[in-house]
């Protein structure tokens, strides 16, 4: 199917039935389809839950539609009501129905007369998926209360009764009640000199999917890092926060010079506590970030790249289904990786690319024959499994492939050309395909074939003539490592006193999955990497360390797992223990101390390790 080029802002680009296809929702919006969300919510602390309700401003498609349709997850349901157009409140039945353990329970209301608007009064449960609520003694500055959301992927139904796919687009505007001296936040547009009065309201004026619906309250601090961005932190850490991402403005202004304006008005960077489950994620004006980049050097800063090039490639065109995510995240490292080299140079975007490709290869060829393409089955992988480093890493090097083949300055026009063309909108990878095939590959035959383009997209693991960046830092480490592995050169006489984080990542990645106890040993003593305050060396060093059996660091990595609560640094050392019985008693220890700290899904992810090494032993 083909597509017209001039879009009307809000229309469907997919037949109205292809909606009803995410295995991941109940939602029904060929059926009828949510447009708007007014939220109205009060910020429940000591009972840890949001209560308060949900006004959904709906579009039917169906005239024989009998029901409304929506995604929750242990919400406990008051009552729903249709709004008439005098604002008068009418009760419909609905029913719930029991809990499935991925999907959450399905909500049907009875709405045979078809209301314009229905309004859910809710409340959220302590336990909900989708939420972290923090004691004040488990902040920074332990003054006062934290709670923070995290949707992606299927985890707003925890707090909010939704479509929750992100097939269904809608803009939202919310009020939100909290403690006095407690700071609120939304994807929204944010206000840097709201009072702390209690009282909070926002406005998301463009249509955003439900993953994105994201909010945080605590003691917030705010500075302005440019005349369209600021951080907001903990009090204790917000100046150091500002250091580190005052480039943002300058990341902003070069992507737009790649890929045009910035759509969404502000651009503002929330630093969670240290429980915060993820690196970052790109809610929409505010992107929520992990401390664990905080090292001093703006080294980890192409995080910032990252959830920034979702302002283009995620937030603006959108995968349709999480089957498709790989079109919101490949697209965005790729853009990372453009940002990062205009701010920061060649040398340092293609340390990064390398980086992610060998980890790719290193760890595909163990993934399910599913797992391994870009556009999966839909019905073969779950939600939270399709963000894996496949849609990541393979999905950028596949974009870098096709600049390489077609030069860069047809490939930016391409790329430019596309997110306008589907900007507002969710897509497929068939749609994607749909534009790319007239729009590079027949427009400049002769670069890549067709066929090409489908063992990219839709085969197992990585073509054999995938381009790799050049890096003769790399190049230099690798004989380095080979030479210290080999007993050839001492742990003192690497020349790592210069390295930078991204090639002590490199040095680490590349060891032996259980490298020797003695080599482990040296280069500790030489290097004094255990205790090391920066998360990324630290999750590798101790990861090897204890494979190859170093007791010694144990109590420095069990607080790095207490300390840290980003799944992707935290549980590579829990699997790293459980492989022996004694690191699996340790585990355990470990995680009865760590677990109040865990967000949810670190803590789903934790025992599931464990759960897993008992079963086995």
């Amino acid at each position: 199917m083909r597509f017209l080029p001039a879009l009307a802002f809000g229309t469907l680009l997919l037949p109205l039935a292809a909606y009803a296809n995410d295995p991941n929702s109940y939602a029904q919006p060929d059926q009828v389809r949510v447009t708007h969300l007014d939220l109205d919510l009060t910020i429940d602390f000591p009972r840890r839950q949001l209560d308060g309700h949900a006004t959904l401003q709906l579009d039917w498609k169906n005239p024989k539609a009998q029901s409304l349709v929506l995604d929750t997850r242990d919400l406990k349901i008051a009552r729903v009501e249709a709004l008439g157009a005098d604002g008068k409140a009418t009760p419909l039945k609905y029913a719930l129905a029991p809990r499935d353990k991925v999907l959450g329970s399905k909500l049907t209301i009875a709405t045979p007369k078809h209301p314009a608007q229905v309004r859910i009064v809710y409340a959220s449960s302590p336990e909900a998926s989708g939420l972290q609520w923090l004691t004040q003694t488990q902040t920074a500055d332990k003054t006062l209360p934290f709670m923070f959301s995290q949707s992606e992927s299927i985890h707003a139904r925890s707090w909010v009764p939704l479509q929750d796919s992100p097939a269904v687009r809608f803009t939202y505007k919310a009020h939100v009640t909290a403690p006095k001296e407690v700071r609120v936040v939304m994807s929204a547009l944010n206000d840097a000199k709201h009072p702390l009065d209690g009282d909070f309201r926002f406005d998301q004026p463009h249509p955003i999917p439900s993953y994105l619906l994201a909010i945080a309250a605590g003691d917030l601090a705010v500075k302005e890092t440019g005349p369209r961005s600021a951080v907001y932190a903990e009090p204790s850490v917000v100046d150091k926060v500002a250091h580190e991402f005052e480039d943002t403005e300058q990341l902003i202004a070069a992507t737009e010079q790649l890929y045009g304006p910035y759509a969404w008005g502000r651009y503002d960077i929330l630093v969670l506590p240290p429980s915060f489950p993820f690196g970052g994620m790109e809610n929409p004006n505010m992107t929520f970030a992990t401390p664990t980049v905080l090292v001093g050097d703006k080294s980890l800063v192409s995080l910032v790249s990252h959830e920034l090039a979702h302002s283009w490639s995620g937030n603006l065109v959108t995968s349709a289904a999480w089957r498709d995510i790989w079109l919101n995240e490949g697209f965005t490292t790729y853009v990372q990786g453009r940002i990062t080299e205009a701010v920061y140079g060649k040398a340092l975007a293609d340390e990064e690319a390398l980086l992610s490709a060998r980890a790719l290869q290193k760890g595909i060829g163990a993934m399910a024959a599913n797992a391994q393409k870009l556009a999966p089955d839909p019905r073969g992988i779950g939600a939270d499994d399709a963000l894996s480093d496949v849609a990541y890493d393979k999905g950028s090097w596949f974009l870098r492939t096709l600049e390489q083949r077609f030069g860069r300055e047809r490939f930016d026009a391409y790329l430019k050309g596309y997110f306008n063309h589907f900007a507002w909108h969710s897509i497929t990878t068939e749609q994607m395909l749909d534009y790319l095939k007239p729009n590079l590959i027949e427009k400049y035959p002769g670069k890549m074939g067709w066929d090409e383009v489908k063992a990219w997209v839709y085969g197992e693991g990585i073509p054999k003539d995938a381009p790799l960046p050049a890096s003769p830092r790399f190049d230099a480490i690798d004989r380095e490592r080979s030479d210290f592995l080999a007993g050839a050169l001492a742990a003192s006489q690497l020349d790592a006193k210069g390295w930078n984080t991204q090639e002590w990542m490199y040095f680490l990645d590349r060891l032996p999955d259980a490298p020797p106890l003695a080599k482990m040993q040296e280069l500790d003593a030489a290097w004094h990497l255990t205790g090391t305050p920066n998360a990324e060396i630290g999750m590798r060093w101790y990861s090897h360390a204890i494979a190859a059996g170093d007791k010694a660091v144990w109590d420095a990595a069990a607080e790095h797992m207490t300390r840290i609560g980003r799944i992707y640094l935290t549980t590579p050392l829990y699997k790293a223990f459980v492989k022996t019985p004694e690191g699996l008693t340790f585990a355990e220890q470990v995680y009865a101390r760590a677990k109040s700290g865990y967000h949810p899904l670190t803590q789903q992810v934790v025992e599931g390790i464990i759960a897993k090494a008992k079963k086995a032993k």
